[in-house]
Formats: structure tokens, sequence, C-alpha cells
């Protein structure tokens, strides 16, 4: 596996040429990025959402160009705070283009869920993502391991067949539990 850290990082969205899927398995993340803008939700304080904008407006121009981002986010039921947060924020990154769908954990086999959140690019590019113990996102441990990536792609179908879009997630029991 490859580290990618930065620029490179964020030069594999320009790079692949059809499907990026992005799957998130954990309830919180404590990046030193996003901690300003979580305090305001906690305080129920406006966000002007500055701080997102770039990865808005990369979303707009991928997804202008044809190309597709899915997300999928495993959460626990009840929420946590942090899950509550993301499914404000969503809508933005939906109006920019991804395609958010939710997964109750309850919903699907703890051994069909992978340890660690990643992207996969083009169905051959797994980007595994790495977050030093601060929280900060440190980049991604890239590979196109045939084996991994076939791995991936199976997890990948089999999250997303489960998942519930965003749109009709927001008014199910599970929004509300």
């Amino acid at each position: 596996m490859e580290l990618v850290q930065d620029d490179a990082f964020f030069a594999l969205f320009h790079s692949f040429t059809s499907t990026a899927f992005h799957v998130e398995v954990q309830d919180s993340y404590h990046t030193p990025d996003e901690a300003g803008p979580f305090e305001l939700f906690l305080t129920q304080q406006d966000d002007d959402l500055a701080w997102h904008q770039p990865w808005l407006n990369l979303v707009r121009n991928i997804t202008t160009a044809g190309k597709s981002i899915q997300r999928a986010r495993v959460v626990t039921v009840p929420h946590v705070d942090y899950t509550r947060w993301g499914l404000t924020v969503a809508p933005h990154n939906i109006a920019a283009g991804e395609d958010i769908r939710w997964l109750p954990r309850h919903l699907i086999d703890a051994d069909a869920l992978p340890a660690d959140d990643y992207w996969l690019f083009d169905d051959n590019l797994v980007v595994f993502t790495v977050f030093e113990p601060s929280g900060r996102f440190a980049g991604g441990a890239a590979t196109t391991d045939p084996t991994i990536a076939s791995f991936c792609r199976t997890v990948r179908d089999r999250i997303w067949a489960a998942a519930i879009p965003h749109s009709k997630y927001i008014d199910s029991e599970y929004v509300s539990a």
C-alpha cells in the first residue's frame, strides 16, 4: 500500500474516471477541522459552512463532469451527536452532487462491515482513510490489489443495497429514535 497525503489524496478525485464510493463505519470523527463547526451545532449556533466549501466545490466540479460520488454512512441508532450533525450537513453535500445513504448498524451483519472507512475509485483503486490518534485526517493507504478491490466492491454492493437514501432516511423511524 502507498500512503497518499494532502494534495496527492485530493488529486485522486480529479483522476478517477466514473465512480467514487465512500463508506464510513465510525459513529464519530474528531477531526480538528470539524471541531468548531461541530461545536456550533452542539450549541445551536448558525454555521456559514465556509469550512465545507472546498469539498462542496470539488463535488460540484466532479459531478458536473458526469462522474458519480456515493457515500454510505453506517450508524448506530439512536444516533450520537456527530450523526445528528451529519444529517444536517448532508443536504449540502447532496445539493453539490453526492448521493448519500444511511445504514443503521443493526440492519446489517457486523461481519459484513469493513473495520475501516475506505474510498473505492472506479472499482479498482481502494484508499483506506487514515487518521492520527488526535483525530486529524492523515491521508489514505492506497492499493489496487485485485483481492482487496474485489472485497471492497462486495462490501460496497452489500452496504449500498441495504442503505436508505437520505431523503427517505430523514423521515424514517431511525431518525426519531
